[in-house]
């Protein structure tokens, strides 16, 4: 099966399980274009964790059909993924301390496969380049 050339993985390490149905925000970044502009991050994909806790399909996969019509092939840069946990944790009857994490990372090598990982608590997360 062809996936994303960027994927996630959260865990709940307070229940010892996958997270299932996190709302996920892949963005790009864009420099400031003159002196004291604005740098921002604009919104390329979104996706949700299955009941593995994982997101599989943010962008289309690599040289396919979809990813050529949809000018979506990865390219060098900073990119940040936004995971929505305030509504994941709610769903589960329990407070969260963070209602998102945002992890930022930059690619250099797009031919390279990138995979988030993410361990969540309500009062703690932490993440890793993974493989």
């Amino acid at each position: 099966m062809a996936k994303s050339p960027i994927t996630c993985h959260i865990l709940d390490s307070s229940l010892g399980r996958p997270a299932e149905g996190v709302q996920i925000r892949l963005q790009s970044f864009y420099p400031a274009s003159e002196p004291n502009g604005a740098e921002m991050f604009l919104p390329l994909a979104e996706g949700v964790t299955n009941a593995d806790g994982r997101c599989l399909d943010l962008l289309p996969p690599r040289g396919s059909e979809e990813a050529k019509v949809e000018d979506a092939e990865l390219k060098p840069g900073t990119y940040k993924i936004v995971f929505k946990t305030k509504p994941y944790f709610e769903a589960t009857g329990r407070e969260s301390f963070y209602p998102w994490v945002e992890v930022s990372f930059t690619i250099t090598n797009p031919a390279e496969h990138y995979h988030i990982p993410l361990l969540i608590s309500p009062f703690a997360f932490t993440t890793y380049r993974g493989s």
